[in-house]
């Protein structure tokens, strides 16, 4: 029995910086932020760095590092990235329990510029290829499952294990992406209804919901299944919605040398303190130590913390707010 089974993709990713700067363009009402690089010109890389990624592998080691007995179900190849991904895996505390393919695992580039931000080209590979027939239904006895976001037949079959999940008890928390929540509450819903707890950002919840004030969000959320909602929002921090209360928790104020991964390090401590404790406010604070831990140095698995580890910087954290119900 495992305390948590992530189902996800798995990268290798590839951190390239470069002292490009930022533009922003008008279309309209709306301005857009772009990383500019000249066309016909050579850019030199000022660091090249190769680690391992994806929403599937990066919650993984978060949870098995906070304790959790944790396993990794995607689809990986059989070529040298794929080797790498195991021996991450492996060396984690992970176990992988999903099948392989003779195509190539998942890539991505991630492209630094002089702002504190980024761009993410990502090659899908095999991680868009998880059917639910590849899958030891052996393999699957857990306390929860941990959905990142997966497309083409991988999100097939994550409506499967969703309802797999409910027939089970097993508990879900969801982590849909942009490419996902544009796609709205109908492709959505079947998992949406089995979700214990959706955490995601404002621009998600926006293009899921409507673009609609926190509150609003987090009750139209609420109403279409999940029983505890996190809303995330940079540097004003998260919101959380859990039964008739409303939470806030202000973000810390770090110096921040990489925003990758933060997301999934905020969701995979949250989930962690719900099992650890079954506590809401322990939980948010798990969320606020892990991804605050990793904005401050790169890469997305790099300062991902041990529980002992959390619960000290946690003692740091901007105070948790209870905020009216309007």
């Amino acid at each position: 029995m495992y305390d948590i089974i992530t189902v996800g993709s798995a990268t290798v990713d590839v951190f390239a910086k470069t002292t490009c700067e930022h533009i922003s363009i008008k279309n309209g009402s709306e301005e857009n932020n772009l990383i500019a690089y000249p066309t016909g010109s050579k850019i030199l890389i000022e660091e090249l760095d190769f680690m391992i990624g994806g929403g599937g592998t990066n919650t993984a080691v978060s949870f098995s590092r906070l304790g959790l007995k944790t396993a990794f179900l995607g689809k990986i190849g059989f070529d040298s990235n794929s080797q790498e991904i195991l021996s991450l895996l492996v060396k984690e505390h992970v176990d992988f329990i999903g099948p392989r393919s003779k195509a190539q695992s998942g890539y991505s580039i991630i492209l630094d510029s002089i702002e504190e931000d980024r761009t993410i080209l990502t090659y899908k590979g095999v991680n868009d290829c998880l059917d639910l027939s590849e899958i030891d239904k052996s393999s699957l006895k857990s306390k929860w499952f941990y959905f990142s976001s997966m497309m083409g037949r991988s999100f097939l079959t994550l409506e499967k294990l969703s309802s797999y999940a409910r027939r089970k008890g097993i508990k879900v928390a969801f982590n849909p992406s942009s490419y996902l929540a544009q796609q709205g509450v109908k492709k959505l819903g079947r998992i949406l209804k089995a979700t214990d707890f959706l955490v995601l950002n404002l621009e998600e919840a926006r293009l899921i919901i409507g673009n609609r004030d926190i509150s609003s969000l987090l009750f139209g959320l609420e109403k279409l299944g999940p029983k505890i909602i996190a809303i995330t929002d940079g540097k004003n921090g998260v919101y959380v919605k859990h039964k008739s209360n409303l939470y806030h928790q202000p973000a810390n104020r770090v110096r921040i040398h990489e925003t990758t991964g933060a997301g999934d390090a905020y969701a995979s401590g949250f989930v962690s303190g719900l099992i650890i404790k079954g506590d809401v406010l322990y939980a948010m604070d798990i969320g606020m130590a892990n991804a605050t831990s990793v904005i401050k140095h790169l890469g997305a698995k790099n300062r991902l913390l041990t529980l002992a580890q959390a619960e000290k910087e946690m003692l740091k954290n901007k105070p948790i707010e209870k905020l009216l119900i309007p």
